[in-house]
């Protein structure tokens, strides 16, 4: 009897012992990346080409559609990589969010007072670049999360001549942009937007964030292809330099990169890759969005064609098993109904801006998920 007992305590104990081991708490933090798409407010700057986003320009940008787009983007801002995640609950709007196509500093701090976003508290790290349509990137960060020990923005020197000689033809119409201020025709640089790097401690651990908008294909894909190229490399060697200082050094690289996971500014320059087991070194690069690309996702479309531009990716230091300290767990886009496109000849794109009602972006926002696991 007496034995029996015994073994009846001694099943229920590593039953126990096993619900214990099993019910693991985690820390998760989101890091976000959106193209704000021309987020420009209605006063005229002398010094950049924003002629078009004023009330008397082409686009009428009234002060109420500057603010229906501030109400917009916090509304998608505020609610990514918010909820339960499988076995984990994640109530906190994005940690980071890096933006792009952003005017100036001003429309950051209107960006973060809505009351959508002014819960989080976030800090903004903003330099104004050389692109001539004064579209920069910047990083948003909760400020009782981070703290920014160091930035600071690393121009992109390249110059028209990298272009093969073909690029004095007629553009290439299939692969017009948007992004139209690069070639100044006075100058034989090529004006485009700085990388931007921040250092700090996210709640006491040390990463860098890299935050880049890269220049774009207009005058066509093949032809602008070496200023994304070198985007790239200048990528690179920030990232080594980073691994030089220090070794373990967690390297986050997130933007619009004006390229799919597959084209040679990612996959050669930058040298991203696209399994985690190919990663060898501390400043190799694992690039979750290519196997997502190969899936059929996408986080913008143009004639019928989706592709995954817009891309978070992260040093080896990030995808250690171990969960002691801040790893990559996963990645996403996010693009909720309410974000999309529902009539007509681009339904299921993404719901930009057009002249008569404000939208949101012609990009989807991308995101991925760190985690700690804590006691």
């Amino acid at each position: 009897m007496k034995i029996k007992s015994f073994l009846v305590l001694f099943i229920a104990l590593i039953a126990i012992n096993k619900s214990n081991a099993q019910a693991k708490n985690y820390l998760v933090h989101t890091v976000a990346f959106y193209n704000f798409e021309n987020l420009f407010d209605t006063i005229n700057d002398p010094k950049i080409i924003d002629e078009e986003w004023l009330p008397s320009g082409a686009q009428n940008w009234t002060s109420k559609k500057y603010h229906q787009k501030l109400e917009n983007l916090s509304r998608v801002l505020s609610e990514i990589g918010v909820g339960p995640i499988e076995d984990k609950k994640n109530p906190n709007p994005p940690t980071f969010i890096g933006g792009a196509e952003i005017e100036n500093r001003g429309v950051l701090e209107d960006l973060i007072k809505q009351p959508k976003l002014a819960v989080s508290d976030y800090g903004i790290v903003h330099y104004d670049s050389p692109d001539h349509r004064g579209i920069d990137v910047a990083l948003l960060y909760q400020k009782k999360h981070f703290k920014v020990t160091s930035s600071i923005n690393i121009p992109l020197i390249i110059y028209k001549k990298q272009m093969d000689n073909s690029s004095k033809k007629k553009a290439e119409t299939d692969d017009a942009s948007d992004d139209k201020s690069e070639i100044e025709l006075n100058s034989e640089r090529v004006f485009t937007r700085d990388q931007l790097l921040v250092t700090g401690f996210l709640d006491g651990e040390e990463i860098n964030i890299i935050v880049n908008h890269w220049p774009s294909r207009s005058g066509g894909e093949k032809k602008s292809s070496p200023f994304r190229e070198a985007a790239g490399a200048l990528n690179r060697k920030i990232i080594d330099s980073l691994v030089k200082i220090n070794p373990n050094a967690k390297i986050l690289t997130m933007g619009d990169l004006n390229d799919g996971s597959y084209n040679r500014s990612v996959k050669v320059a930058l040298g991203a890759k696209l399994k985690k087991t190919e990663l060898k070194e501390s400043g190799d690069i694992y690039n979750p969005f290519e196997q997502m690309a190969k899936e059929g996702n996408a986080s913008l479309f143009y004639r019928d064609a989706g592709d995954i531009f817009d891309q978070i990716m992260v040093s080896q230091q990030f995808v250690n098993p171990d969960y002691s300290s801040f790893r990559y767990w996963k990645a996403g886009i996010y693009n909720k109904p309410f974000m999309i496109q529902t009539t007509g000849q681009y339904k299921g794109y993404p719901l930009r801006h057009s002249i008569n009602d404000v939208g949101f972006s012609d990009h989807f926002p991308v995101y991925i998920y760190l985690i700690k696991q804590t006691k």
